[in-house]
């Protein structure tokens, strides 16, 4: 609009904000974006991509162990914790700058500082002391690791922990390292660290990690664990952490005391919205600080939206993407449009890895659907020369009646692959017929899905 600096103002420089931006500035949109830190947000910077690089290297050494099996002999196998932080480091460096580039090349104004709220159409850039007005505000701010081992409760020396943030950036590789947690965060990080040499604790409060996932799929990562000698205490937290020595010790609700070099808290995330000041343009928050948005990502005030990981609603990448996408295209191109978060696929990128999409068994039995279930559990052909006992399970979850196909789910190598693809399927209402019509690729893992005929069981709802 005429009276503003700006059509719009983005806060936040993450994968949201920089699509929004870009395909709002496509539209004809005048368009600022603020961030305060790195372009390219939690995932690329201290998230999905170097943790997946990670993955990576923590993959290396149980493949040189395997390789015995197919008549390779790996002789001085050395990791150099130093070399994959600086290799990483200049990777996220080149990620950053293509993010920055391309945001520039569409016609976004970036500004390097920290933006709030002065009221509906109005930004303080608080470094610089610069007011900005913009017809239209989008907050994607994604959120940040908490400390809070439930409601409102700091654990006592819980500043002595790292999270996912620092995790990228510790000088040497624990020896001995405890994570707290059952998220997805958690249990990557566990394996990682175990995969790249370290001795792996995991702390849980619960009865099982992966809380929501399949009960199956959650079962075949316990065994996997268990397999792997990564120690993992149920129904037990931190009620206590000391540094002694060069050691932290850290004291449990059931007496005991772990003894490592270092702990990671992955105990949840929080919204990035203290201290934004979204009182002052009347957007309301939830419980937890998300911004409350409508079907159309619009908050409390009728200019102003958000998008992604400060909403609290799918915290996924490729969610506040597709968010970003329907907000441009309602704000700016006069085509209002909801995200749909349905059949999402996800993967957990353990080792081996969760590929999941579509209903665990359990909720597709809450959600009033009669079953059929297809599942089919074995040793993957590559290690039936290695000696490993990992185990694959492929899981369908089908409608009794209409033989919709309502989840699938998998854990074992190349889960997050196939899952991708499956996806589609079911986006487009596959029903078990199409897999069965489907011929196979052998061999392969992912055959499974279109090789099991016969139900293992149904339940009714």
């Amino acid at each position: 609009m005429a009276g503003y600096d700006y059509d719009l103002f983005v806060i936040g420089g993450g994968s949201g904000g920089v699509r929004a931006s870009r395909m709002a500035a496509a539209a004809g949109a005048r368009v600022a974006l603020a961030e305060e830190y790195r372009m390219g947000g939690t995932c690329v910077i201290r998230g999905c991509i170097p943790k997946k690089l990670f993955v990576y290297a923590s993959h290396f050494g149980e493949e040189f162990h395997d390789a015995t099996g197919y008549g390779w002999t790996a002789a001085n196998i050395k990791f150099d914790w130093a070399a994959l932080i600086a290799n990483k480091d200049k990777e996220i460096a080149r990620l950053e700058g293509l993010y920055r580039k391309n945001v520039e090349a569409a016609g976004v104004k970036i500004f390097g500082d920290r933006a709030v709220f002065e009221d509906l159409h109005t930004i303080l850039l608080l470094n610089e002391g610069r007011r900005i007005t913009a017809d239209k505000i989008l907050i994607a701010t994604g959120n940040h690791p908490t400390r809070e081992m439930g409601t409102s409760h700091i654990v006592p020396g819980g500043n002595l922990c790292i999270t996912s943030n620092e995790a990228f950036h510790l000088d040497r590789l624990p020896e001995r390292i405890l994570v707290a947690g059952g998220g997805y965060i958690a249990l990557e990080f566990a394996h990682i660290f175990h995969g790249l040499g370290s001795k792996v604790s995991l702390v849980y409060r619960g009865e099982k990690p992966l809380r929501g996932f399949d009960e199956d799929l959650r079962d075949a990562l316990m065994d996997s664990m268990k397999r792997r000698n990564i120690d993992v205490m149920l129904g037990c937290e931190f009620t206590k952490v000391e540094k002694r020595g060069d050691s932290l010790h850290a004291e449990t609700n059931k007496g005991g005391v772990v003894e490592c070099d270092q702990i990671m808290l992955a105990i949840g995330r929080q919204p990035n919205t203290e201290a934004l000041h979204v009182e002052k343009a009347g957007v309301q928050l939830g419980k937890r600080g998300e911004v409350i948005v409508d079907k159309y990502s619009k908050t409390s005030a009728d200019n102003i939206y958000a998008i992604g990981d400060v909403t609290d609603r799918i915290q996924l990448t490729p969610v506040a993407i597709h968010e970003a996408m329907c907000f441009a295209k309602t704000a700016f191109e006069n085509k209002p449009t909801s995200p749909d978060h349905e059949h999402v696929p996800s993967a957990v990128f353990t080792t081996p890895e969760i590929g999941t999409v579509g209903m665990s068994e359990m909720k597709a039995l809450g959600m009033g659907h009669s079953i059929d279930v297809y599942k089919s559990t074995f040793k993957p052909l590559k290690h039936t020369m290695t000696g490993s006992e990992e185990r694959s399970l492929f899981k369908l979850i089908v409608d009794a009646k209409t033989q919709d196909v309502l989840g699938c789910h998998i854990f074992g190598w190349g889960a997050a692959e196939i899952i991708q693809m499956v996806a589609i399927a079911m986006k487009m209402g596959a029903k078990k017929s199409d897999f069965d019509a489907t011929i196979a690729l052998h061999p392969t893992a992912a055959e499974e899905f279109v090789t099991m005929r016969t139900k293992s069981y149904s339940k009714p709802h």
